[in-house]
């Protein structure tokens, strides 16, 4: 079965962090989805939060090359393996509903530390927030 990672911020479609990272290659779009959580705005990007009541939106795709893509990704997000409670993020693998009502696991970055006075995106989408911005 294929590895997924679901992106929910600046790692999506229309930012161009994925290219810079030279991530591309190692990708394949398999739509849009979402997760339980709640979304937050903390000024250059976004953090989620495990919450079973509310909807965060975002893509899934395949990892074409899992354990490169993961390793980049972790790096990005200060995730460490072997340091996950002082890590920024922590990657975990949850159910994604696609948009063909199906689910699939994938892996998912959750913030890991105070979200202060970030403002919370009531729609979930960032890709729409950040264009009303």
């Amino acid at each position: 079965m294929a590895e997924l990672g679901f992106f929910y911020g600046t790692l999506m479609s229309g930012f161009e962090r994925r290219t810079r990272l030279g991530l591309d290659a190692e990708l394949a779009y398999r739509g849009r989805g979402w997760i339980h959580a709640s979304l937050y705005d903390l000024g250059l990007y976004p953090a989620a939060v495990p919450d079973e009541d509310s909807r965060v939106w975002g893509e899934v795709f395949e990892l074409k090359d899992p354990a490169a893509v993961l390793e980049a990704i972790d790096e990005i997000e200060g995730y460490s393996v072997d340091h996950p409670d002082t890590s920024l993020y922590v990657r975990r693998h949850v159910p994604v509903h696609l948009e063909d009502d199906t689910i699939a696991e994938a892996w998912v970055y959750f913030y890991n530390a105070p979200l202060g006075r970030a403002s919370r995106i009531p729609s979930g989408d960032y890709l729409s927030h950040m264009k009303l911005r």
